[in-house]
């Protein structure tokens, strides 16, 4: 099995991001195997290399089996729980809380809330994600011998790659920050003594923060999401 990286189009979670850069600023652009090859050292890249065994050996195990799970059926349940968790953490990343009423002379606090509610979400996010991801594999490995082998090797790029992700992924509250202020200043430089500012740029940022998180939902269950369509073909 030979992985073939490309060019890959930015996530909606790196466009998200990308959109709140100051004028004239741009991020690097990369190979995805050039990337990937910087986040490997020499005894990673071993043990990427000697997966290649237990991925041949979860082939031959299935292979034995005298009758492997119906690729159909199991895609249309798979897809079904992924349906689920989506819907699930959706809800719970745009649900507000209709007591909640900013303080406009407190507005250090109020940023403090939207880090508070950050946390919870991403720890959602990473328990619901990643039993989802143990139960597909675990599906895959009873179906046929190529998708035993995909179970493994995605359970091998998740132990060499998942910590890095989860470190890039705990920079979100700094963008995150660094948008509030821009708001918030802007704001302020537009206002008066005839007009003090107001709060619509809080509510401006809210959407802008459930759609970061929206995004970073999508980023996360995309190794979910191809599991399950390798079933398609």
């Amino acid at each position: 099995m030979r992985p073939v990286f490309h060019h890959a189009p930015p996530t909606a979670l790196v466009r998200q991001l990308a959109r709140w850069l100051p004028p004239g600023a741009d991020a690097p652009r990369q190979d995805v195997a050039e990337r990937l090859g910087q986040w490997l050292n020499v005894k990673e890249t071993i043990a990427l290399h000697t997966a290649q065994a237990s991925v041949a050996a979860a082939g031959a195990a299935a292979a034995r089996r005298a009758r492997p799970v119906d690729g159909a059926d199991l895609h249309t349940t798979l897809q079904a729980e992924l349906q689920r968790v989506r819907s699930v953490l959706s809800q719970s990343i745009l649900a507000r809380d209709p007591g909640h009423q900013p303080d406009p002379n407190d507005l250090d606090t109020e940023f403090a809330f939207f880090h508070q509610r950050l946390n919870d979400q991403q720890r959602r996010m990473e328990l619901s994600v990643d039993a989802l991801r143990g139960h597909v594999r675990q599906r895959l490995a009873q179906s046929t011998p190529q998708h035993a082998q995909l179970a493994v090797l995605d359970e091998q790029m998740e132990q060499l790659f998942g910590g890095r992700e989860q470190r890039l992924l705990t920079g979100l509250p700094a963008f995150l920050k660094a948008r509030y202020q821009a708001l918030r200043r802007a704001a302020a430089a537009a206002s008066t003594h005839d007009s003090p500012p107001d709060l619509a740029w809080l509510r401006g940022f809210e959407s802008d923060f459930e759609q970061a998180l929206l995004a970073e939902l999508d980023l996360r269950l995309q190794p979910v999401t191809g599991l399950i369509e390798s079933l398609e073909t």
